[in-house]
């Protein structure tokens, strides 16, 4: 074993600390800024890791947490419930599809996904049927849990953890061109009988470099999976809270998922909260005077009174204020960027879907391990721009307060970096 190494004792996230031994401290956030502990001021163009909608700090968010906090902080969610998650709930229903009937609380879009999981492998053995297969499109992230890890796309995230993953059956990504492999895929897996559920990112790939597919794709694949009788499930960690321009993705494709997972905007950005809401059946099937039957998941924070409070509030904004207007506004702005970007020397592969604007920058190898990710943080770092690229993939996903001028500057640093590296 090698000695102590400098530096914080902090262990930060998908941070290589031998290459980054220094992290920036930030002291403050409001609207789409951040301040750095210097004074400098930051925008965040990615909405601090796709979770901020309206702005940090929202008056009414925080005034909803503070709110909360002085009357009930905690309480455990097993056999007790408390008036912010059923508030939350409550609202969160009325603007969903009348199909998605009951909400399970987690605390992340990892474990929501992992809740989704067990949810349709518990209805397919309460129905007395044997399916258990997962079929999952390639390209995919889905969280960082053993699970989700398992159903997402195998490679440097995961190789150390291969012992403790399942199988699951993949789709190739439809690209241009090659959409009906993708269906014929679906169709050959799911005739089998054999498949319990679908697991998909409506629209956008997040993680897995911003991929774009069509809604009439979407539409596609979940017909073959109502046909077969096999669970779709919607990932809409990122995609959801009106990121690809409307509330959910799927709205976009007229689909209505079997299960839907939701968390990122789910507090505007303000605290962690996840939750998962499925059709009636999916709950009947756990629905027993048998306590076999019970699901059986929960964590010690389940559906957290202050994170449903602020939760709430998020819902009340959008109900209020015209927060679809904004996020046409901004889509615009990107579609404006995207026009510029496609003109750029060294860019490639410029995309749009809502407020998200991806490109990738050509030279030094493609894909999230290139040799350019590094060098292209520090790069948008040094112009004190939050941008963090998937590696050779550069990607804006900013809050529905962004300006058409601080749009513009992210615009031109992509160009610039573009002009540096590509």
């Amino acid at each position: 074993m090698s000695g102590s190494t400098p530096g914080s004792p902090i262990w930060h996230p998908f941070t290589q600390h031998a290459i980054f031994p220094e992290m920036r401290r930030i002291a403050a956030g409001q609207g789409a800024w951040l301040t750095a502990a210097d004074g400098a001021r930051i925008f965040d163009a990615i909405s601090s890791w796709w979770v901020v909608t309206h702005g940090h700090c929202h008056p009414r968010i925080i005034a909803a947490i503070r709110d909360q906090a002085e009357r009930l902080d905690q309480v455990i969610f097993a056999g007790y419930t408390h008036e912010p998650a059923e508030r939350f709930t409550e609202k969160l229903l009325e603007i969903l599809p009348g199909d998605l009937t009951r909400a399970f609380f987690s605390d992340s879009g990892s474990t929501a996904v992992e809740v989704a999981l067990k949810m349709a492998l518990g209805f397919w053995r309460h129905a007395g049927d044997g399916r258990s297969g997962v079929v999952v499109m390639e390209n995919g992230y889905h969280g960082d849990t053993v699970g989700t890890m398992s159903a997402g796309e195998r490679g440097v995230f995961s190789q150390p953890y291969e012992p403790l993953m399942f199988g699951v059956h993949r789709l190739p990504f439809p690209r241009p061109g090659q959409e009906q492999a993708t269906l014929d895929a679906l169709e050959r897996h799911c005739a089998t009988g054999r498949m319990a559920a679908f697991l998909v990112e409506p629209l956008v790939l997040g993680a897995g470099g911003m991929l774009m597919y069509p809604p009439a794709l979407l539409a596609e694949m979940a017909a073959i999976c109502a046909r077969h009788r096999v669970l779709l499930i919607a990932d809409e960690v990122m995609t959801g809270w009106g990121r690809t321009g409307t509330f959910l993705a799927c709205e976009q494709a007229g689909v209505v998922p079997d299960i839907l997972c939701l968390s990122k905007g789910i507090t505007g950005g303000s605290l962690p909260l996840a939750v998962t809401v499925c059709k009636e059946p999916v709950y009947e099937a756990h629905w027993s005077e048998d306590r076999a039957r019970t699901f059986f998941h929960s964590s010690s924070y389940t559906a957290n009174p202050i994170a449903c409070a602020a939760a709430a509030a998020n819902l009340d904004i959008w109900r209020d204020e015209p927060v679809l207007e904004r996020v046409a506004a901004v889509g615009d702005m990107q579609a404006e960027g995207a026009r510029r970007l496609s003109g750029a020397a060294g860019l490639s592969g410029v995309r749009r879907q809502g407020t998200i604007l991806a490109c990738e920058i050509e030279g030094r190898g493609a894909g999230y391990m290139s040799a350019l990710g590094p060098d292209l943080l520090r790069f948008f770092a040094d112009r004190d721009l939050l941008i963090r690229p998937l590696g050779s993939t550069v990607y804006l996903m900013p809050p529905y307060c962004s300006t058409g001028d601080e749009l513009a500057r992210c615009h031109d640093a992509i160009i610039e970096a573009a002009d540096a590296f590509g």
